[in-house]
């Protein structure tokens, strides 16, 4: 008797709250396609998700060309365009 099982890896990506709708430029491209994406990997099995690589997820700036993926922690700009240009004080 023989089984055939496929195992494999699959990201989930969603809008994060506060990001919706913000778009900046691609640090690799240089066209003002990123968005800020939040991926979660899950090992898969039979294309089913079973268990997630992290417990919270990558916030990552990712452009929609070229698909370069860059860490929201590494981009102020793009921080500073969440909390609506404020760069703190009053």
């Amino acid at each position: 008797m023989f089984f055939f099982f496929i195992c494999g890896e699959h990201t989930f990506r969603s809008d994060v709250p506060g990001y919706e709708g913000i778009v900046c430029q691609c640090h690799h491209c240089g066209n003002m396609a990123a968005r800020v994406v939040k991926s979660r990997p899950f090992f898969t099995f039979c294309f089913v998700p079973i268990i997630p690589f992290t417990i919270s997820g990558y916030k990552d700036v990712t452009c929609n060309i070229c698909h370069f993926q860059q860490p929201l922690k590494h981009r102020p700009d793009v921080l500073a365009m969440a909390n609506h240009g404020g760069g703190g004080g009053n």
